[in-house]
C-alpha cells in the first residue's frame, strides 16, 4: 500500500492546551481522505501542519515515505480557510500573479482555469464572484504548482447546494489526474458522496479511519464516537 501521507503520533499543543493529540493519519496515493469531525475538533490544526503552515509540538509527518521537509511544498496545494484571492483582480489576473511570484509556465493559467470551470470569467473581478466560485478560483491557485497533494479545509462552507454539487463534482476528478485530496468537513453526507476513506477527529483525537463502507450508517458511527469521546471528556 502506497502512503503518500502519514503520520505518527502528531501532537499540537499551544501553552496547555492540546489541539491535537497522538494523530496517526494514513492517507493512500490518488485517493479522497475525508476528514470529519464537529467544529472545534481539531481538523483545521492538523491540515495546517500537513501544509506546512505550522509545527507540530512533537510526533512525525512522512510524505512520499520520508520525513516531511518544506521542499515537499513544491507538491502539496491547500486552500485552509479563506480564498487567498485579490478582489479588485479577474481570475486571469490572480493567477499570473502567482506564476509571476512562483516562477511558473504562464501556460498552467489556462489549464487550471479549465479544472476548476472558471474560463469564462472574462473581464469580472473576483470580487463579484459567487461564493462557489471564489472557492473554485483558491482551489486553482492552490493546483498551479501542479500538486500531488490537495489540502481543502471545509471546501464547501458558505455555498448554497448548488455550489456543493459544483465543487463536489470537480473533487472527485483529481485521483484521475493523479492528485490525491484530503479534505476536512463537518458534513457528512457530503463526505459519504465522494471519498474512499474517512477519518473522524473530535477533541483533537482520531479516533476512526477506514475505508468507506457502502452498509455502514456514516452518520450513526460519527455520532456515536462524538457522544462517547463528550461523555468520557477525553
Amino acid at each position: 500500500m502506497k502512503y503518500i501521507i502519514e503520520t505518527k503520533n502528531l501532537n499540537k499543543k499551544y501553552k496547555t492546551q492540546e489541539v491535537n493529540k497522538d494523530i496517526s493519519l494514513l492517507v493512500q496515493e490518488k485517493s479522497i481522505y475525508g476528514l470529519l469531525g464537529p467544529n472545534g475538533a481539531g481538523k483545521s490544526t492538523l491540515l495546517k501542519m500537513l501544509s506546512g503552515m505550522i509545527n507540530p509540538t512533537s510526533g512525525e509527518i512522512l510524505y512520499k515515505g520520508k520525513i516531511w521537509s518544506r521542499n515537499d511544498l513544491l507538491e502539496i496545494g491547500a486552500l485552509i480557510e479563506e480564498p487567498p484571492i485579490y478582489e479588485n483582480l479577474t481570475a486571469r489576473e490572480n493567477l499570473k500573479v502567482r506564476t509571476l511570484l512562483y516562477d511558473l509556465p504562464e501556460s498552467r493559467i489556462d489549464e487550471v482555469l479549465e479544472m476548476v470551470q472558471l474560463t469564462n470569467t472574462g473581464k469580472k473581478k473576483a470580487g463579484k464572484f459567487s461564493m462557489g466560485m471564489k472557492q473554485r478560483l483558491g482551489i486553482a491557485i492552490a493546483l498551479l504548482n501542479n500538486p500531488k497533494l490537495l489540502i481543502l479545509d471545509e471546501p464547501t462552507n458558505g455555498l448554497d447546494p448548488i455550489g456543493i454539487g459544483e465543487l463536489r463534482e470537480l473533487i472527485k476528478l483529481f485521483p484521475q489526474k493523479g492528485i490525491t485530496v484530503i479534505l476536512s468537513s463537518h458534513i457528512l453526507s457530503e463526505v459519504e458522496k465522494i471519498a474512499d476513506h474517512i477519518g473522524i477527529i473530535a477533541n483533537g483525537k482520531l479516533w476512526y479511519q477506514e475505508e468507506i463502507q457502502k452498509d455502514i450508517d456514516l452518520e450513526k458511527l460519527f455520532l456515536e464516537i462524538v457522544r462517547k469521546v463528550g461523555n468520557s471528556n477525553d
